[in-house]
């Protein structure tokens, strides 16, 4: 049996087969997917689970490299804004949270993204987009490889 993280085997399959520059959103429990492929449905009741306690779980198990949001939900639900902030900058502590348009947002990224994941959660705005990244400590560990400046931060963490 597993020991820790997340016990979801379809979450975890698809954080393990997500690539470099694709993506997966965390979404509340109306977040609409278009393609029964890409959903993963975590949603067991009102706000059970929430977008918060999947996120967290979520990036601790992926690498990421871009963060976006409604820009509603900075505006208008700054309390969750901020705490996606926070988990955020947990990990990576000048990344900042992009926002844009929910309509665009939506528009965008509904289409791009790999999987969708639903939540319980009934969050106005709530959703989160994650780019997957790369582990830049280790591929810039190479001999002659030289890290780029904005991979300077995520390649001089420690070790766990």
């Amino acid at each position: 049996m597993k020991k820790h993280g997340i016990y979801n085997k379809a979450l975890m399959t698809a954080i393990a087969d997500m690539g470099h520059e694709e993506y997966i959103i965390v979404g509340d429990a109306g977040v609409p997917i278009a393609d029964p492929a890409k959903r993963i449905d975590l949603a067991v009741a009102k706000d059970l689970p929430t977008i918060a306690q999947v996120l967290d779980l979520i990036m601790d198990e992926l690498i990421f490299e871009d963060v976006i949001v409604a820009q509603e939900q900075k505006d208008y639900n700054p309390q969750h804004y901020k705490a996606v902030e926070d988990m955020v900058h947990a990990r990576y502590e000048t990344m900042e949270v992009k926002t844009m348009a929910h309509y665009d947002l939506f528009a965008e990224y509904l289409p791009k993204a790999k999987y969708i994941v639903r939540t319980g959660d009934l969050m106005p705005w709530g959703n989160v987009v994650l780019k997957a990244g790369i582990d830049a400590k280790v591929w810039f560990q190479k001999p002659g490889a030289i890290t780029p400046g904005f991979y300077e931060e995520r390649a001089s963490y420690d070790n766990e």
